[in-house]
């Protein structure tokens, strides 16, 4: 349970290390996230941070203005961290990039591209069929279970569905470059989640 950032998935591209060798990075926009609430087992029965950022961008309900009046900016983005201490933090605090350093290894956590309604093919990676000799069940998934035992489906049997948009998290990726000027953090590898959609960064918990 650490603190984290929220940011924007930017896109991929590439660097160059020291010895030449090109590495496929993700681009995260994270502008200053600002600490908007705090959790604490006396008052919430839980210990966490609240973030919140993209300021101005959002027209707010009655609640929200009600959270955000005097000095904090009404955050249109806001999510909490699982912390083990709220010491050192305080109310309006803001926190960067710099939170990060070169090499780090963090979680980030994304949500996966939608597909739409895939086949089993797509979805699960099952087996085509037979496509000469009269078959007619080329991409059909087959038997989903016996007829008198059990008699019905099973729960969970893998079927033709909704595919995508997905809370997925990518664990132990590596911090290749935290820019405080530029406000990114380039992440090794892939990251889940469409250009533009919303990415929470925290250090790794070694267990």
């Amino acid at each position: 349970m650490t603190i984290g950032l929220l940011g924007r998935k930017v896109g991929m591209t590439q660097v160059f290390a020291a010895d030449g060798t090109s590495v496929p990075v993700t681009v995260l926009a994270i502008e200053p996230n600002t600490v908007t609430k705090l959790r604490t087992p006396e008052q919430d029965g839980y210990t966490a941070v609240q973030l919140g950022i993209e300021a101005g961008k959002r027209r707010l309900n009655k609640p929200d203005q009600g959270q955000f009046k005097g000095e904090l900016p009404a955050c249109a983005v806001v999510r909490e961290f699982r912390v083990d201490s709220v010491d050192g933090m305080t109310l309006g605090q803001t926190l960067d990039v710099s939170l990060f350093a070169e090499g780090e290894l963090v979680d980030v956590v994304g949500v996966s591209k939608g597909k739409g309604f895939a086949g089993t093919i797509k979805r699960h990676s099952f087996q085509r069929g037979p496509e000469t000799h009269g078959a007619d069940h080329h991409r059909e998934p087959g038997s989903i279970g016996a007829g008198t035992t059990p008699g019905r489906v099973y729960k969970g049997t893998r079927m033709a569905g909704h595919m995508g948009v997905d809370r997925v998290t990518v664990q132990k990726a590596s911090v290749v470059r935290a820019d405080g000027a530029l406000n990114v953090l380039l992440i090794k590898g892939s990251v889940p989640g469409a250009i533009n959609s919303l990415i929470s960064v925290s250090k790794s918990v070694e267990i």
